[in-house]
């Protein structure tokens, strides 16, 4: 469903601050795999998505989903394969639109617009029926501007916008970091459940290494730019924070040293 081949990334190419953020990263997702991505800080991880979603051209390196070579391709025109959420609660929603509205985008995504009535009714019962699911009593709000909800509420729609269409890939950037630990919880369990419901192809980025060896089936870790651990199926099952922490220290050389990180144990 996804395949990195050799992808390279630096900025600020010649100066003083120049970063060799991807240094020939490949890596291949099968359909169905949720695959979680841990490292330190500036190890690549975001710098990674956002080269698979189109943020900036990549140096060298070919992208492809689902057999399609999307490496030229724009941002907006990777839209039509890819689902993402953000960080921050506040990115990926239209704060001034309702929630049907901003259903609706997600709806459209990578068709052709036309002039024709903004939302069917059978549109409006499939959001109400969607927005049910989350247990979140939303369906009954389905007016009400995005930018009134509470944080979980929004990323929990976010999610949702990003599936509606069954995206080839789901990419999901910290998407729990900014919540409250009861909120991300909630969320995660959402997030869990939509993946394996619609049967998706996911990637996810967090700083929980818990959360890491207990979602998904397969696990990568990164630093300075590459993979240096990849693990999947029973093996991943049985790991421990105490086993990703000596993985990483074998592979890198190094001590891990992040206390974001380190405090989600």
């Amino acid at each position: 469903m996804l395949e990195a081949r050799n992808i390279v990334k630096t900025f600020n190419t010649g100066t003083v601050n120049e970063k060799k953020a991807l240094k020939g990263v490949s890596l291949t997702l099968h359909d169905g795999d949720f695959v979680t991505v841990i490292g330190g800080n500036g190890a690549g991880k975001s710098t990674f998505l956002n080269a698979i979603a189109g943020v900036w051209p990549v140096d060298e390196g070919q992208i492809i989903i689902d057999g399609k070579n999307i490496t030229k391709f724009p941002e907006h025109k990777r839209a039509a394969f890819l689902g993402r959420v953000f960080q921050d609660p506040m990115n990926g929603t239209a704060a001034s639109m309702g929630i049907e509205e901003n259903l609706a985008l997600a709806f459209r995504r990578g068709s052709r617009r036309t002039l024709k009535v903004g939302i069917t009714n059978s549109e409006r019962t499939l959001y109400k029926d969607t927005l049910s699911r989350l247990g979140l009593g939303l369906q009954s709000r389905m007016t009400s501007k995005v930018g009134l909800l509470s944080g979980g509420q929004r990323q929990a729609l976010t999610l949702l916008m990003a599936t509606l269409k069954q995206p080839k890939l789901l990419l999901l950037d910290e998407h729990t970091a900014a919540l409250d630990p009861k909120t991300a919880k909630k969320v995660l369990d959402l997030t869990q459940e939509i993946v394996n419901n619609q049967h998706l192809t996911a990637l996810m980025v967090t700083h929980n290494m818990k959360d890491a060896i207990q979602i998904g089936n397969r696990l990568i870790m990164m630093h300075e730019g590459q993979i240096i651990y990849d693990v999947a199926g029973e093996e991943k099952k049985a790991l421990r924070v105490e086993d990703l922490l000596r993985k990483f220290e074998e592979a890198s050389g190094e001590e891990f040293a992040n206390d974001r990180m380190m405090l989600a144990k």
